[in-house]
Parts: structure tokens; sequence; C-alpha cells
């Protein structure tokens, strides 16, 4: 039996050493206290993952103590005691936080399981709490750079309200990560945050997984299934990529957001929610308005606070704080040793475009802690193992690593066209047919660019 701290506190000497004598047998780590003062004064210093605690102690009583121990350390298990148990008693040590009521003289097997219960209990909330952090550090926005800085600003006006908020800004830089945090810090925090990718999900089942459907309304249709809407009930519903929705799901939606209903796809019955809807797009919805593929009082619904998310590049100052807390997370989700990027290093990292803005900047991160060979990362690794994949200009070009110190208007404009069609080209996996057609330019015309730039897939 793995061994655990238990701090037992009974103003009864017997108590507390038939107590000790068989949890010590059983393998446990046991400390005494004969008043509510000094176990508290114990409690801080020992750290306990188990506390027995008697009710009726002269001094300070036990369900007191209880009280105590809980503003200490919310988290506490605390089992109580009593030779003079009552049903009111029991129930009043459970309000305060009590995991157990036990009554005196113990039986040793109904002791033992209750200690075997309120350790197990006491570690699931350790191993919750620590999966809560980690959650927490993964969504985390990492940076103290003005641009960062204004965005969340806007977070902190907007989150206690119930306004939508329609958040724009390129591939990679994080617009999840504010969705998460406007609902972190909204009235609906402990409630469900839903997220739907409308890219990802097929048009023809897009109304499904959003409004839900009945059983029969379509083929494979085996059952009733709720939609996002009706899961984010009370809650935030999260649409990444809002401007790749179908126009008859738009219609749709603009239809719940006015009426603050949903009906599923083959029902005929209005269902209430109550859901705060937050959108992002990296799209320019007023040319997709333009051109006829998404609807203007939609846009009107959901843009009522618009937060625009700032490209890795106008945020450069974040890139060292980036690196450290990426290098951080790689080495603890991935049981790899801790890499330290040296200066030079970070300051290489710092030069680059990044297309990609924070998702690439992590990518080349897990790279470089991967393939590096000493045991920091030198500058001389980043120019070995990044090179051709994430250089804004070829570092022979004439415009450096970065467009904007190229020396004429016209490199700058082809450095700017390389830029754009490698990270064009790698949206589309390389799919040259794919990316002439979203760029509506001639697949001849991409060819001949692809060959005057160079331009070659990177290693995967």
């Amino acid at each position: 039996m793995t061994a655990h701290r238990i701090l037992v506190i009974d103003d009864e000497a017997g108590v507390r050493d038939a107590l000790k004598q068989v949890l010590a047998y059983e393998g446990h780590d046991v400390r005494v206290a004969g008043s509510g003062g000094e176990g508290l004064t114990l409690y801080p210093e020992f750290r306990p993952h188990l506390v027995f605690l008697d009710v009726k102690m002269a001094g300070l009583d036990g369900l007191d103590t209880l009280t105590r121990l809980r503003d200490v350390d919310p988290a506490a298990t605390v089992v109580m005691i009593s030779g003079h148990g009552t049903i009111a008693t029991a129930v009043e040590a459970t309000q305060r936080g009590a995991f157990d009521f036990l009554e005196k003289p113990l039986d040793s097997d109904r002791l033992l399981v209750t200690v075997r219960n309120a350790l197990n209990q006491a570690v699931l909330a350790t191993t919750v709490q620590r999966f809560q952090e980690a959650a927490d550090e993964q969504h985390a926005m990492v940076g103290g750079s003005p641009a960062l800085h204004g965005v969340r600003a806007m977070i902190d006006k907007v989150a206690p309200t119930p306004a939508r908020v329609l958040i724009t800004g390129e591939n990679g830089t994080g617009k999840e990560l504010v969705a998460r945090a406007i609902h972190a810090a909204s009235p609906r925090a402990q409630r469900p945050f839903i997220e739907v990718n409308c890219a990802a999900i097929p048009s023809e089942l897009i109304e499904s997984e959003l409004f839900g459907h009945m059983k029969g309304s379509f083929t494979g249709a085996f059952a009733d299934r709720p939609g996002k809407f009706e899961l984010a009930d009370g809650g935030t519903l999260f649409l990444d990529e809002i401007g790749d929705l179908s126009l008859s799901a738009q219609a749709k939606m603009l239809r719940v957001l006015q009426e603050g209903e949903v009906t599923r796809v083959g029902g005929s019955k209005a269902l209430r929610v109550d859901v705060r809807v937050l959108a992002a797009t990296n799209k320019d919805l007023e040319a997709e308005i333009a051109a006829g593929r998404f609807r203007e009082d939609l846009l009107y619904r959901l843009n009522v606070v618009p937060i625009v998310v700032p490209p890795l590049r106008e945020r450069r100052d974040d890139i060292p704080e980036l690196v450290a807390h990426f290098s951080a997370a790689i080495a603890g989700s991935a049981a790899m040793p801790t890499r330290q990027f040296e200066p030079a290093a970070v300051e290489r990292l710092q030069r680059r475009g990044w297309p990609g803005n924070v998702r690439e900047l992590r990518n080349a991160v897990e790279r470089l802690m991967i393939l590096a060979p000493g045991k920091s990362v030198t500058a001389a690794d980043v120019d070995r193992i990044l090179t051709g994949s994430m250089e804004v200009a070829p570092a022979s070009g004439p415009g450096g690593d970065d467009p904007f110190t190229a020396p004429t208007f016209e490199v700058f404009k082809q450095e700017a066209e390389r830029v754009f069609l490698t990270a064009r080209l790698r949206e589309h996996d390389w799919n040259v047919s794919e990316t002439a057609r979203a760029l509506e330019m001639p697949r001849s015309n991409l060819y001949k660019k692809i060959e005057r730039y160079g331009l070659t897939r990177e290693p995967s």
C-alpha cells in the first residue's frame, strides 16, 4: 500500500494512540494532535492527505476546526469521528465539507474501508486539479507585448457581458485561445464550452451537427441526437471558421440567434436554448458578403464586439516567452529532457516571418528540441534544422530574413508574393490544383511562380 500522510485530531489520548497504531501498521505516516488549535497549527506543515477529526473537544470543537481547516485548504479531506453522534451533527459536518462521519467505538474494518475511499477521492481530486492546470496551461495566452495587451483588455471588457464576439485573425494566431479566455472570465465559466469547426464538417452534416436531428430524418440518423446548441445550453458555443458555413445553415443559425430557439433536423418542436455565441474566421466576411457567400444580416448578429488577434510578426517581443513556454510544455508532455534555447537561437527565431504564426512557432520549437544534438538549442541549430521551411526570404536574397527590410519596393513585392504563395501552398498541403483554384489563378501561372521562387515542400 502506498504511504499517505494522515493527521488525527482528538482530545482523547487512547483514541489517538489506537488510530495511530492501526494506520501506521497499514504503512501510513501518522501524526496526532490533542486539540483543534494544535491540529490547525500542524496541518500546513504536515500537509496530510487525510484528517480524522473528533467532533466533541474542549476549547475549539470539531465542527469549528473543520470550518477553519477548509478555509486553510478547500480541498482538505476530513473524516469526522464522535462518541455522541447524531444525524443532525452528521448532516452539519457534511454541509461543512466532511467526507464521512464515523461513530466511536471505531470498527477497524469500516475504518480501513473509509481510509481507502477517502484517499482514493483525495488522489482523484488531485489528478483532476492537475489535468485542469495542464488544460489551463495549454490554453494560456502567453506574452506581454502591447498588441497582446490590447487583446486582453478587450477580453476583460467583453467577457462579463452576454455580447456576441467575432474574433478575426490569420491561421495559427490563437483565436480559440481568445474564445476560451472570454468563456473562462464570463459568468458562464462553470458551464459547457463547446467548439465547432465549421470548415471540418461536411456541408450536408453541418445542420445536424449544430442543431441536432431526429431519428429517421436522413440516412444514417438511427437515433435522436442533440446538436451543439443544445449541448452548450447555459454555456458558450464557439463557432470556428464561421466563414465556411453553408448558406442554408447560415439562415437557420440566424433564426436561432434571433429567437433563442433551435429545431432539430426532421423535428417540429422548437427547443429554448440559452447560449452565448462566439465566432471566429480568417476570412474577410465583407468580401464573402459581396461574393454572395455570407449573409450580411448574420454578420451583424455575430459581430457585436470585434476582436482582431494580431499575427506573430506584429508581436515579435513575445517570441522569447513563447519559446520558453512551449519548450517547457513539450518537455513535460512528451517526457523529453528540457532544452534551453540560447539567446542567439531565440534572436534567430524572432527574425523570422512566421506565416503560420504561433502554431508554426510551436512546431518549430518541438522540431528543434527533437533534432538539436546538444544539451541546448543554438543559433546554428536554428539555421540548419529550419533552413528552407520557414524563412521569410532566403538568407542570400536581397530581402534578407524579412521582406520589410527589402531595399526597394519591387524587391519587397517579390518577397511578399513568395511568402504568400508558400503559405497558401502549405494550407492546401502543397496541392497545386487546389491552391490555384482557391487563389482563382490559372494553374500554369502558379507553376511558373513556384519555379521562379524555387518553392519546395519542406520535409515532414
